[in-house]
C-alpha cells in the first residue's frame, strides 16, 4: 500500500520529519524518501531501498544533511518517491499512495502530446512521476490535483511540499486515508494517527475525500471542499492498519476486537483456548475469546529481534521462509489443546497451510481457524494491499475455477454468505489447509464492527461492489 507524512514548522522540522515518517513503516516494504525545503538551500532529498533493510537504519545517518522547516516523507510499495519538480506552478516536491491501473494509456496519451518521463524504475513508468506530469497541466495546484482525478482510474492520495506551505489531497473515493495534526507552531498531515502521539501532534481532523487542503505553520486553510462520496477501504481495520490508528475517527483495534467479539457469541464450536497470528490477528482474538468465552494464550508468537516486520526477498521459496520463521509455535500450550486460530484474511493460503501443519506437529488437537474478514473472492482494483498479480493467486479464485471450470463463474453466489456455492468453498478452504473446522466473518457483522453506513465503506475484494469511482468534489 504505502504511506506518506508532512510536517511543517517555525523551527526546524526534520526530527519530526524522521520518526513521522517511520511511524507509517508497517505500511510498505519496498522503498522510503524524504525531502525538505529550505529559502536558501532549496530542496533536499534522499530515496532508499527497503527490501533489505529497515527506514530508520537507511536515513538515520543523513539526517544532518537535511535542512528545513517543511517536509515529507514516504514509505512506498510502489515508485521511487518523492518526486522534485520546477514547473510553471514553481518549485514542490509530491509523495503519492496510488494504485493507477491505467498508467500505460495516461503515459502514452502524455507522450503524444510531447512530454517526457525521467523516473524510470525497472523500465517502467514511475506513477509518482505521472501524477507531477498532471498537475503541471493544471492552472494552479488545485487544478492541477483535479486534472489527476479526473484522469486516473484507480486511487491516489498525495502531499505536496511548495516553498508556500504543504497541500493534503485525498482521493475523490477517499479510499485511503490522511489525517492532520496539530501542536505548538507546527502542523503534520499522515496517513496515519500513530504518527502523532509520540511527536506531541494532537489529531485535528481528518481529510475528506476529495478535499484539498493546505497546511502552513500557523494555520491550514481550506483550496477544495470534499466530494459526495466515501469509499474508505475496509481493509484498513482488517489488516494493514497499526491497531492504535484511527480512521474516520474509528480505532483499528477496538473493530478488530468487535469483529472477534460477533463472531466468538455466534460460534458453536467446542475449544480450549484461542489464540491471535501476530500482529492483526491478536485483537481480533482477544474479543473472539470474550464473545466465546475461552481463554487467549500466546500458542504462537512472532520472532520480533530479527524480524520485526515483513521483508520481500525475490523469489518464492525465499518468502515463504521468512513468513514461517517469524512465527514460533509455543508447543507447551497447544499439546493436546482444541486450538482456535484467529487471522486477518486469508489470500493465497499458502502460510496458514504450513501454520496448521505446524500446530498439529506441536501436538494440537484440534486446529479451528476464525478469520476477521468474509473470503476475498475479488481481487481489489483501487488499492495494492497484496503482491498479487492475478486473481487466480486468490485460494479461493483457484477453488471456484477447479469446482466450475472458470474462475469468473458465479463470482456473486460464492461471495454470499451461506450460500451452497459459498459452503462448498469455505469447506474446501478448510480441507485444503488442513483446519478441522473454517469460519469466516460475515460482511454484515465487519460492517457493524466498523459503525460507518455500508455505502461508506469499500467491500469490493469481498462483494465485488464499488461506487462513486470517479466523483467530482463539490463545486
Amino acid at each position: 500500500m504505502g504511506g506518506i507524512f508532512g510536517t511543517i514548522s517555525k523551527k526546524d522540522c526534520v526530527n519530526d520529519l524522521f520518526y513521522g515518517t517511520d511511524y507509517n513503516s508497517h505500511l510498505g516494504t519496498k522503498r522510503a524518501g524524504l525531502v525538505t525545503f529550505d529559502a536558501e538551500k532549496g530542496f533536499s532529498r534522499s530515496i532508499h531501498s527497503l527490501e533489505r533493510d529497515y527506514f530508520r537504519s537507511k536515513f538515520e545517518d543523513e539526517l544532518d544533511s537535511f535542512v528545513g522547516c517543511q517536509g515529507l516523507g514516504v514509505i512506498s510499495d510502489t515508485d521511487p518517491q518523492p518526486i522534485i519538480v520546477n514547473s510553471h506552478l514553481g518549485r514542490y516536491a509530491v509523495v503519492t499512495v496510488a494504485k493507477i491501473n491505467n498508467l500505460r494509456d495516461i503515459a502514452d496519451e502524455l507522450l503524444a502530446e510531447g512530454m517526457h518521463f525521467s523516473e524510470l524504475s525497472a523500465n517502467k513508468i514511475n506513477q509518482t512521476e505521472l501524477v507531477a506530469l498532471l498537475i503541471n497541466m493544471g492552472d494552479s495546484f488545485v487544478d492541477g490535483i483535479n486534472k489527476v482525478y479526473s484522469k486516473i482510474d484507480g486511487s491516489c492520495s498525495m502531499l505536496v511540499l511548495t516553498e508556500d506551505g504543504i497541500i493534503a489531497a485525498r482521493d475523490y473515493a477517499g479510499r485511503t486515508t490522511l489525517v492532520i495534526g496539530k501542536k505548538e507552531g507546527a502542523y503534520a498531515v499522515s496517513s496515519e494517527t500513530t504518527s502523532f502521539p509520540n511527536l506531541d501532534y494532537q489529531v485535528v481532523r481528518d481529510v475528506a475525500p476529495g478535499e484539498i487542503i493546505r497546511l502552513r505553520a500557523d494555520g491550514m486553510e481550506v483550496l477544495q471542499g470534499p466530494s459526495d462520496c466515501c469509499q474508505i477501504c475496509s481493509f484498513l481495520w482488517v489488516y494493514y492498519g497499526f491497531p492504535a490508528s484511527d480512521y474516520e475517527g474509528i480505532n483499528t483495534e477496538d473493530v478488530r476486537e468487535r469483529c472477534g467479539k460477533f463472531l466468538g457469541e455466534e460460534d458453536d464450536t467446542e475449544a480450549d483456548l484461542v489464540c491471535g497470528i501476530p500482529d492483526s490477528g491478536v485483537g481480533f482474538a482477544l474479543g473472539y475469546g470474550e464473545g466465546h468465552n475461552i481463554p487467549y494464550k500466546r500458542a504462537v508468537l512472532k520472532y520480533t529481534p530479527t524480524w520485526p516486520r515483513s521483508f520481500t526477498p525475490g523469489n518464492q521459496s525465499r518468502r515463504d521462509l521468512v513468513a514461517k520463521m517469524k512465527l514460533i509455535p509455543n508447543r507447551a500450550i497447544m499439546k493436546g489443546q482444541r486450538v482456535v486460530f484467529c487471522d486477518d484474511s486469508i489470500v493465497r493460503g499458502t502460510q496458514l497451510r504450513d501454520n496448521v501443519r505446524t500446530f498439529f506437529e506441536c501436538g494440537a488437537k484440534e486446529v479451528h481457524a476464525r478469520i476477521s474478514c468474509p473470503p476475498l473472492v475479488y481481487g481489489c482494483p483501487f488499492i495494492g494491499f497484496t503482491s498479487s498479480k492475478s486473481d487466480l493467486e486468490l485460494i479461493t479464485r483457484r477453488i471456484i475455477r477447479d469446482f466450475e471450470g472458470d474462475e469468473n463463474a458465479k463470482l456473486s453466489e460464492y461471495a454470499t454468505t451461506d450460500s451452497p456455492e459459498y459452503k462448498r468453498m469455505v469447506d474446501e478452504i478448510a480441507r485444503r489447509l488442513g483446519l478441522t473446522t473454517l469460519r469466516f466473518n460475515k460482511i454484515e457483522t465487519l460492517i457493524e464492527s466498523i459503525g460507518l453506513p455500508k455505502e461508506k465503506v469499500c467491500t469490493h475484494c469481498f462483494d465485488g461492489s464499488s461506487c462513486c469511482h470517479r466523483m467530482k468534489p463539490k463545486e
